[in-house]
């Protein structure tokens, strides 16, 4: 690789790390580190596959199939792509993602301030700026993004480093076995949606790597492979050093602890009053900016999809207005009810990057990809019925047949077989018409 690769490599990783840092992933790992205890680190593990591993995997998937997430969706099939790609961006946007942006700057950066401010008029404030500055050309948000996300990751890096060499506790109890911790993890990396926000994010990244001069097929794939891997690196650093603080808390695990209230006390532990202030005021502008930035993305996408039958306009209005109502609900909350939605959604996006990453450049038939994607869905169902308590001892006893169900992926194993099934009957077929 040469030198302007390795700039344009290091540039691009930077900034594909701050499009995935959003304010919000702030608050998960910590509650994994803390009901772990000393077994933080097969939490780590855990978490870093679904979060980390599984993001990688996306962008990949993207720049071996074209240029943005419908090349991938295409591999399968063209309405199956669009379907794909509008629950990905309900997902990053108003069903979850930016509602937990307003959560998060209400429950960090305004209530520790104010404690008697009610949530609904924090709602109310947060999505009226967002509405405003969605709808304008200004470059407010471009700037305060610019000087935010360098000052927060300081502070965040700050943090974890003076929490590491001054644990708040060093008398860790082991709170779940190994497995358990790992699984735990496992689960939680689905919350930060960063898989599908791969898929959207890997295309625009493309896009400026091929504005810098990177037209060619193999130079394109070498940077941005490259550019990922730092990124990701970057991340997994973050989200180790936020779950040992976690676990190094002092805090006693219960169910009453909510994600934002460990991430303060462990800030002001570390950090002292006025360091949290600045982080408090720091993750709310974060999360202000990235709601801004979801919106106009989401609404831009949605727009296009209509061919302007929806106009841009009225569906940031819809967004701001959806998302303010459910940010009312709390942070943990959101997450508690975004879990059975993406324990399904997030399976098929795993599947669909894995085979097409391991498989894609060799098996170019649509068939195989389409049996992963049905087998897949077919079992997360079985999972999220079990979870929402239909038929519960039917779907247990299914699912605890199926292999690496104890790892949350028992779509794996069948999945792959049926890929293996299908495509030699492909070429089974193919082999008697020829």
């Amino acid at each position: 690789m040469n030198k302007q690769k390795r700039i344009d490599s290091i540039t691009v990783g930077f900034a594909l790390f701050a499009m995935f840092f959003g304010a919000g992933n702030l608050i998960i790992p910590p509650i994994l580190g803390l009901t772990a205890g000393s077994a933080w680190f097969p939490s780590v593990l855990g978490f870093a596959i679904t979060s980390v591993c599984a993001t990688f995997l996306g962008i990949i998937a993207v720049v071996v199939s074209g240029d943005n997430f419908n090349d991938v969706g295409n591999r399968i099939n063209p309405i199956f792509s669009i379907i794909i790609t509008a629950i990905c961006m309900l997902s990053i946007g108003p069903l979850v993602a930016i509602p937990r942006t307003a959560a998060t700057t209400f429950e960090i950066g305004v209530q520790p301030l104010f404690n008697h401010t009610s949530p609904i008029l924090s709602s109310i404030l947060f999505f009226s700026i967002t509405l405003i500055l969605s709808l304008s050309s200004t470059r407010v948000v471009d700037i305060i993004g610019k000087i935010l996300t360098p000052l927060l990751l300081i502070i965040l890096i700050a943090l974890i480093i003076l929490g590491v060499i001054h644990p708040l506790n060093i008398d860790l109890v082991q709170l779940k076995s190994n497995s358990d911790a790992f699984v735990s993890g496992f689960r939680e990396g689905y919350q930060t949606m960063d898989l599908l926000a791969s898929f959207v994010m890997a295309g625009i990244i493309i896009s400026a790597i091929k504005a810098k001069g990177h037209q060619q097929e193999k130079d394109k794939k070498q940077v941005t492979i490259t550019a990922a891997l730092i990124a990701m690196s970057c991340l997994i650093l973050i989200y180790g050093g936020l779950v040992f603080l976690g676990a190094t808390s002092g805090y006693t695990a219960n169910d009453s602890i909510q994600r934002t209230e460990l991430l303060l006390h462990i800030s002001k532990g570390v950090l002292g009053k006025n360091g949290t202030l600045l982080l408090s005021v720091c993750v709310a502008l974060a999360c202000l900016t990235t709601a801004i930035a979801l919106t106009s993305a989401v609404s831009d996408y949605f727009n296009k999809l209509s061919n302007n039958l929806l106009s841009y306009r009225l569906l940031v209005i819809v967004i701001c207005v959806f998302s303010g109502f459910l940010a009312v609900y709390g942070v943990d909350n959101i997450i508690d009810y975004a879990y059975p939605f993406l324990a399904v959604i997030y399976p098929i996006a795993v599947s669909m990057a894995f085979f097409i990453v391991f498989f894609g450049k060799f098996i170019k038939d649509k068939r195989p990809y389409i049996a992963v994607v049905s087998i897949t869905f077919i079992i997360a169902l079985i999972g999220l019925f079990e979870y929402l308590d239909i038929a519960r001892d039917y779907m247990q006893l299914i699912l605890k047949s199926i292999p690496l169900n104890r790892y949350e992926i028992p779509w794996f194993l069948p999945s792959l077989l049926g890929f293996i099934i299908v495509w030699l009957l492909v070429r089974k077929n193919n082999s008697n018409l020829n």
